[in-house]
Parts: structure tokens; C-alpha cells; sequence
């Protein structure tokens, strides 16, 4: 497939990743691009999910520091924050029927939700989405960014989308469509957490080599509408304790009152959990027949259901932001404050100050001579800066880096000294005074994870009914999650060996349990071996095993743009 003829399209700006990070950076150039006479300056935005909002899934408070910004006006121009926090709540859950509310005062302070809203950050995506293209962005759905381009001297050239129509023998079928290469002078990479191009930057071009490793939770998500008697618009709920506390696991849950009598309900395992046995996406459907949370659900009705990794290693995590012809932003770079258990305000941050940066460098080649609408084509092209340093220092001098090294030691103290002793430290350092130095969590999640022999405990998991509790397979199926099935697997085994013989005896092969949509299963041939699955046309995206595979033996790339889950207001 190396030597496809392929249409090529110049832009002086490519975004990958239509979510909060990547629109705010395309809105932000733009409309410094009008203010300063140079609306001929081009951005397109690739998203390879089917729509503006496809794969956008978060719990969603909104901290409305960062849309202020962006949109000074946002009420009066539409935007959908329509239900403010009315209530605030903190539980510890202490077994499957108990409960300790905890009172306001002993919750650090980053947790405390006055002036936020409950979004659908999907929603809030395909606003920004219609606001971009009111300012002539150019938005591309349903386009994959499978590869990055490089000039000869290193420097990023743009990217290519996937190509379309090739079949599962890797040749290509009668509709076969080959991707387009899109140059531009500076390429952005907002593709979320665990993004599989800024997942090779960052090893091309050795971004991490000062950071502490990024850490991951998955976020398991329902979507329910509840009996208008019990719905509370605006009462935010979080919590933590049972059932993770069984098995050791350190993480924690969200509940929040929408509009429309629909509520968001959720939980977030850390991916550095020890026990082989646990079971994510059951936990998630455990935690919900306790009385605090069943409570709302009973005589309700699942509208949806997802899945999505979270970052969550914070400041101490960071990569370099760039590199030559390009930038990380949003969770790509990893811009989520956990103690906060909010990343959409620092992703539209990171992209608008990037955003800013990128303006300024082509507004300044511009006057030294340089072309708009023309990439950097030419070798050796000193009109534009070949790396965005103004990024990094704009990040340097905002409230995002401020924000997040005064959260620097949140994940680290949980991690180090487990729910309780960390969750004093952490409201020592919140809420009392800063500590004068940094934790460090130098493990990486999939390396926490104990063998079968050493982690005898094994959760009781009952079976769903159907009404509370579900299976994966019917999840996904309400996730709305479609792919083209005549395609090579998504999901690479760098040696399809090591799922038997490796993971099978060592961990009884985690991966059909981490991934909450049954993508993964051991099965048995006629001659009683065993051999391991994968049913790629269920997988939500949610990048799970990249990540947490404790041989690191699959690596998640893309599949088909527009493949994958259509997710409503999620």
C-alpha cells in the first residue's frame, strides 16, 4: 500500500481530534486571524468518529473558567450549560448497603462544584463545533488520521486519513478509497487520551524523557432516564470505597442530575489496580445496587452506556509539548487535573493557548514573506518557526500550569498511601497548606498488576438482571458502536503467541476483563487448546488495552473513520 497515488491538501493548520482541545485551538487561531487581518489563514479540524461528537465521553462538570474565555458571550450565543450545581455531595461507601456522607468542610477543596454546570460535554463539543464552522474552520468527520508525515529533515508535515474499502486480507476491495495527505505548516494532536499518533511522537521524539509515566483510569459511563419524582437537577454526587475497597483498588464514582430527567452515572477504576481477578466493567454494574445509588435508577430506564480511558498522572506526567512542526494539546499531552476530576476546562486551555502560539508564528512568517494557505513544502523555509516554543511558554505563565502543579501530589498520595491516608494527605495539602514537595508515582499501571498465584481473592460478580445490571454485550449495543466488518483488526498483537502463553497462565489473560466491551475472549478449540479472540467490531475505543496489557502486547491503532461508537449527548 506504500506506493497509492494520494490526493495531498495544503493547510496552514491540521488539528486531529474534533473534542474540546482541538475545536478551542481552531477557534482560537481563527479568531485572532479575523481580528488581525488574515482571514485567509486555513484550519482543518480531522475527527474520525461519524460526527462532531461521536466519541466524546465524559461525565460531564463543567468548570466554565476556560469557555469564559473562549466566548465571553457563551449564554446569550446558545451555548448548552443549562443546568447549574445545585447541590454537592461526597460519600464514602463502606460496604454494599452503607454509607458515609461526608460534610462539605472535609472535602478538598478541588472537588467543590459552586459555579459549574452538569454538561453533555458531547453537546458542548458539537457547539463548538457549529461556532468553528461560523468561522470558516474546515471540519472533516468521519476521517481517520492513521500517519504522520515527516519532511526529510524530521519536521512534521501533516498527516494522512486512512484509507477506505481495504479488506481483512490487508488488500483492497472493489470500493477501495485511499487516504488523502494533509500538509500544513504546524500540526496539532488532540486526539484524547492515549492517542495513537501522539503515543509515537512522544516516543520519536523522546517528549517524555523529563516526566514522571502517565497513569490511566477507565471511565465506565450509563446514561439513565429516572422517575421525574426523584430527579434533582444540578445535585452532583461523587464518591469512593465499595466496591473497589474489596479487591484493593483505588478509584471513584460520579452521579450527576442533568436536565431532562436523565442523570450520568459513572465510575473510574485507576488502570494501576494489582488484582488479576477484577473486573472493571462489574464493578461499575455492582456499584449500582447500593441503596445510594440505586435509590435514583429503580423504576428507571439505560438510554446509553460507554467506556474511555482517563488521564490522570497531572503535572508530574507531562511530556514536552512540542516538537518540530507540531504540539500536543489536550489529553493527548495529558492536561487532566485529576484532583478535580475535570479536564474539559484544561483542554480547551491547552488549545487556546496553543492556539495562540500558532497564530503569532504564522502571523510573524507571514510578515517576514512568508504564504498563507501553503504548507511547509520547501526544505530549509525559515519564513515560519519550525517548533511552537511560544506554546510551552504561554502554558508556563497560564492558570492551566498553576492549576495543575497546585494538584501535582493528588494521584501520587492515593497511589502511595491508599484511599484513606491519602485522601488526609490530600486534604491537608488542598485545603490547609501546599506541601513544600512532590510525590512521584515512578511504576507504570501495567506493571502493578500481580500474578494469579499471588492475588487469591476473587470478587463475587453476579449475574445482571437486565434492568439494574447489564451485560457487556448488551452495553454495547446502546453505545450505538458500528464498524465495517471487512477490515484488518484494529487491535495488533505484536506476538499472537503470548495471549495463551504468557497472559493465560500468569494473569488468566486480563484482557477479558479490563475491557469493558467484551472485545477479548479465551476460547476453547475442538481439541481442548486454547486460542484468544478478538471481536474488534464491539470495541468502543476506550484504549484500555494499550494501556493496561501487562505484556504490552497490543497496540489499539485506527480503524476506519467513522467507525466505532455514535454516542448521543454522552
Amino acid at each position: 500500500m506504500e506506493h497509492i497515488e494520494r490526493e495531498a491538501m495544503e493547510f496552514d493548520v491540521v488539528i486531529v481530534g474534533a473534542g474540546p482541545a482541538g475545536l478551542s485551538a481552531a477557534i482560537k487561531i481563527r479568531q485572532l486571524a479575523i481580528e488581525n487581518n488574515l482571514p485567509d489563514l486555513s484550519v482543518c479540524v480531522v475527527e474520525k468518529g461519524s460526527e462532531v461528537g461521536a466519541h466524546i465521553l465524559s461525565g460531564a462538570v463543567l468548570e466554565p473558567r476556560a469557555m469564559n474565555e473562549l466566548f465571553p458571550n457563551w449564554k446569550e450565543e446558545g451555548a448548552p450549560l443549562n443546568v447549574p450545581v445545585t447541590g454537592d455531595e461526597t460519600y464514602f461507601l463502606l460496604s454494599d448497603t452503607k454509607a458515609q456522607k461526608m460534610p462539605y468542610w472535609m472535602v478538598p477543596k478541588s472537588m467543590h462544584n459552586e459555579g459549574n454546570y452538569v454538561i453533555s460535554l458531547g453537546n458542548v463539543v458539537r457547539w463548538l463545533g457549529q461556532k468553528a464552522e461560523e468561522l470558516e474552520v474546515s471540519i472533516f468527520p468521519g476521517f481517520a488520521a492513521a500517519e504522520v508525515l515527516y519532511h526529510e529533515d524530521g519536521t512534521v508535515k501533516g498527516i494522512q486519513t486512512g484509507d477506505m474499502g481495504i479488506g481483512k486480507n490487508g488488500e483492497p476491495t472493489h470500493n477501495f478509497t485511499p487516504g488523502y495527505e494533509l500538509h500544513a505548516k504546524y500540526t496539532l494532536f488532540a486526539e484524547g487520551c492515549r492517542g495513537h499518533l501522539g503515543k509515537r511522537l512522544i516516543a520519536k521524539y523522546n517528549l517524555d524523557k523529563d516526566a514522571d509515566p502517565q497513569h490511566y483510569g477507565i471511565g465506565i459511563k450509563e446514561l439513565w432516564e429516572i422517575d421525574p419524582a426523584k430527579h434533582k437537577p444540578g445535585l452532583v454526587m461523587h464518591g469512593a470505597g465499595w466496591p473497589l475497597s474489596e479487591t484493593g483498588s483505588s478509584g471513584g464514582w460520579w452521579l450527576y442530575h442533568a436536565e431532562n430527567n436523565q442523570v450520568t452515572l459513572g465510575m473510574i477504576v485507576d488502570l494501576s489496580y494489582e488484582n488479576p481477578h477484577m473486573y472493571p466493567f462489574m464493578e461499575m454494574q455492582r456499584w449500582k445496587t447500593h441503596p445510594t445509588i440505586k435509590q435514583f435508577l429503580e423504576g428507571g430506564k439505560r438510554i446509553s452506556y460507554g467506556a474511555r480511558a482517563v488521564v490522570k498522572g497531572g503535572f508530574n506526567a507531562l511530556p514536552k509539548l512540542t516538537f518540530p512542526g507540531g504540539c500536543l494539546i489536550g489529553d493527548d499531552a495529558g492536561f487532566l487535573n485529576f484532583s478535580k476530576i475535570k479536564g474539559s476546562h484544561t483542554a480547551m486551555k491547552s488549545g487556546m493557548l496553543c492556539g495562540e502560539a500558532v497564530f503569532e508564528a504564522i502571523a510573524a512568517g507571514v510578515a517576514k514573506g512568508g504564504d498563507l494557505a501553503i504548507a511547509r513544502v520547501l526544505e530549509g523555509d525559515d519564513h515560519f518557526d519550525k517548533e511552537l516554543t511560544a506554546y510551552t511558554d504561554k502554558y508556563n505563565n497560564s492558570w492551566l500550569k498553576e492549576e495543575l502543579y497546585n494538584s501535582r501530589n493528588f494521584g501520587p498520595a492515593m497511589h502511595k498511601f491508599g484511599q484513606w491516608i491519602g485522601g488526609a494527605f490530600n486534604f491537608i495539602d488542598q485545603n490547609i497548606l501546599k506541601v513544600p514537595f512532590t510525590l512521584h508515582d515512578l511504576k507504570q499501571d501495567f506493571a502493578a498488576l500481580k500474578t494469579v498465584d499471588a492475588s487469591t481473592f476473587k470478587p463475587n460478580y453476579p449475574k445482571p438482571d437486565g434492568k439494574l445490571t447489564f451485560d457487556r454485550l448488551s452495553s454495547v449495543f446502546v453505545s450505538n458502536t458500528v464498524h465495517e466488518e471487512n477490515q484488518p483488526a484494529h487491535l495488533k498483537l505484536t506476538d499472537p503467541s503470548i495471549p495463551v502463553d504468557v497472559n493465560l497462565p500468569k494473569w488468566d489473560e486480563p484482557a477479558q476483563r479490563y475491557c469493558p466491551a467484551g472485545v477479548y475472549e479465551i476460547m476453547e478449540n475442538d481439541d481442548g487448546s486454547k486460542r484468544f479472540q478478538i471481536n474488534a467490531a464491539n470495541c468502543v475505543h476506550c484504549k484500555t488495552c494499550d494501556i493496561k496489557d501487562p505484556s504490552q502486547n497490543i497496540t489499539w491503532v485506527t480503524p476506519e473513520g467513522g467507525g466505532g461508537p455514535n454516542y448521543p449527548n454522552m
